[in-house]
């Protein structure tokens, strides 16, 4: 993972559940491979077909609300979403998509001034997203955390600090 990338914007609403993110007839595929093209089928059954390696959803708040399914950010990583950008996230959502190697990042403002389709440019060194040329704070992100999902996540990670 790099520390400054830029994507197009899919954005979402608020309170998107983790039955929308992966639903539960889905979850008897064999992989998250198989799964992954029904992410957000609830909601828009086209946009996992849309969604391209570094692309960035922008979401409103509680992202990844309801149950604790794994699978759910398994398979937003496994769309190779460059990361999410978020109002705010379900805490067990947040765990979660850090194990299996995802970025979320926070910011309560991004939301209501972009639109679909919009490039934004994430600069993590400094905790910015930019908006054309309007910067947005994100909240910092742990330095174990960002290894984390630069090694694709838990497993990975604790494998390499353990010389594995």
């Amino acid at each position: 993972m790099k520390e400054n990338f830029a994507g197009k914007i899919w954005k979402l609403g608020d309170d998107i559940d983790t039955d929308i993110i992966i639903p539960t007839q889905f979850l008897a595929l064999k992989s998250v491979e198989d799964m992954k093209k029904y992410a957000f089928h609830p909601l828009r059954p086209e946009l996992a077909s849309l969604i391209q390696p570094g692309d960035i959803i922008v979401a409103g708040k509680n992202f990844g609300c309801g149950s604790s399914r794994e699978q759910a950010p398994e398979i937003i990583a496994a769309l190779k979403v460059g990361c999410i950008i978020a109002k705010s996230y379900a805490r067990i959502f947040y765990r979660n998509a850090f194990n299996n190697g995802l970025l979320l990042l926070e910011n309560d403002v991004l939301y209501d001034c972009c639109n679909e389709g919009d490039q934004v440019a994430v600069n993590l060194e400094n905790s910015q997203v930019f908006l054309g040329e309007e910067a947005f704070p994100v909240v910092s992100i742990p330095g174990d955390l960002l290894q984390m999902v630069q090694a694709g996540g838990l497993v990975p990670f604790m494998r390499k600090k353990n010389g594995k």
